[in-house]
C-alpha cells in the first residue's frame, strides 16, 4: 500500500484504484496509463515537479493532463514566484519519496505547493498516479486540492 493510498484511507476519502501492467519500454508513463486504462487523455493527469528560482530544495508540484506539457511561466505565475525550471529527477524523488513515473501528488514526504491544471475542473473525476508505475487513483479534482492544499490555474499547454 503506497503512502497515497494510506492518506486517502486515513482521511476516509472515496477513490477508485486502477492497476495495469506497466511496460518498462513505454516512452511516456502518463500516456501509457490512459491507453491501458481506456481513459481519455483529458482525464488522466501526470505529476511534475519544478524547482523554484532554480533551487533544487524549493520544489512545487504541477498536475497536468498527460497529453499536454507544463507551462513553466504559467505555473511560476500561479505560485507567485519569478521563475521555475523542471526539477532534477533525483530532487523530485528525494522530496516526494516516489520514483519518477510513479510520483503521486498525494502522500508525498513533504507537503509541497501544488497547482492543478484548470482543465481538471471540467471533469467529475481525474486519475493521478497512485505512487508506483502501473497504479492510478481516481478521485474528484476538488478532493485532490483539498487534501494537498493545492490551487487550480491554467498551467498546461499543447
Amino acid at each position: 500500500m503506497t503512502p497515497a493510498i494510506k492518506l486517502l484511507k486515513r482521511a476516509k476519502i472515496p477513490f477508485t484504484l486502477h492497476e495495469y501492467e506497466h511496460d518498462p519500454a513505454a516512452p511516456a508513463y502518463g500516456l501509457e496509463a490512459a491507453e491501458k486504462l481506456g481513459r481519455p487523455v483529458e482525464q488522466v493527469f501526470k505529476t511534475l515537479l519544478v524547482a523554484v528560482d532554480g533551487d533544487g530544495k524549493r520544489l512545487a508540484v504541477g498536475v497536468v493532463p498527460v497529453h499536454l506539457q507544463l507551462d513553466l511561466k504559467a505555473i511560476a505565475t500561479a505560485l507567485k514566484v519569478k521563475r521555475v525550471a523542471m526539477a532534477k529527477p533525483v530532487d523530485a524523488e528525494r522530496a516526494t519519496g516516489y520514483i519518477v513515473g510513479g510520483i503521486s501528488p498525494l502522500g508525498q514526504k513533504k507537503r509541497l505547493p501544488l497547482v492543478l491544471d484548470a482543465s481538471a475542473s471540467g471533469q467529475a473525476s481525474i486519475l493521478v498516479s497512485g505512487g508506483r508505475r502501473g497504479l492510478d487513483i481516481e478521485l474528484a479534482p476538488q478532493t485532490l486540492c483539498e487534501l494537498t492544499g493545492g490551487s487550480v490555474a491554467p498551467i498546461a499547454r499543447a
